[in-house]
């Protein structure tokens, strides 16, 4: 699908369809585009501002790519009281980001989540849906290092 498909899918002028039309439009890029909002915006007749609003109110939209690396961090309790915020600082230092960024190169984002769901591995991340657990400081810098190895290949 094209961003082209996604607006002949919905009717001109009904700003009812703000919300599905970001979805699609997030799913063809991966993102919505800064260009897209003003297209949603034209083909909803809403102001930007009001399109702007309603992407960044909602977590599930995001007006950035993701990394090539996404990592998620659990921050939920078990993996809170195993030491997930030394996992998650290491990784803000070690990449030169804070949780919800990307680096400049577009190699890795850090994201937060509320439960993976593998509290019995604790603390966990993922990088690109692979699941790492019980893991120290050292083994995410060695997770980083190796996962930027792979970038010079």
């Amino acid at each position: 699908m094209q961003a082209s498909d996604v607006y002949s899918k919905y009717p001109g002028n009904d700003p009812s369809v703000l919300i599905p039309i970001l979805q699609d439009v997030q799913e063809v890029y991966g993102y919505v585009p800064e260009e897209e909002l003003h297209n949603i915006a034209k083909h909803t007749r809403l102001p930007v501002s009001r399109v702007f609003g309603v992407a960044t109110f909602y977590n599930q939209f995001r007006l950035t790519p993701l990394g090539k690396n996404v990592i998620r961090v659990c921050r939920g309790t078990a993996c809170h009281v195993k030491g997930s915020l030394d996992i998650l600082t290491t990784l803000e230092t070690e990449l030169g980001i804070k949780a919800g960024g990307t680096t400049r190169d577009g190699q890795f984002t850090i994201e937060t989540v509320a439960c993976m769901g593998a509290c019995s591995i604790a603390p966990v991340i993922s990088i690109n849906d692979e699941f790492f657990g019980g893991l120290t400081v050292k083994e995410v810098q060695k997770l980083i290092a190796s996962r930027r190895a792979e970038k010079s290949e």
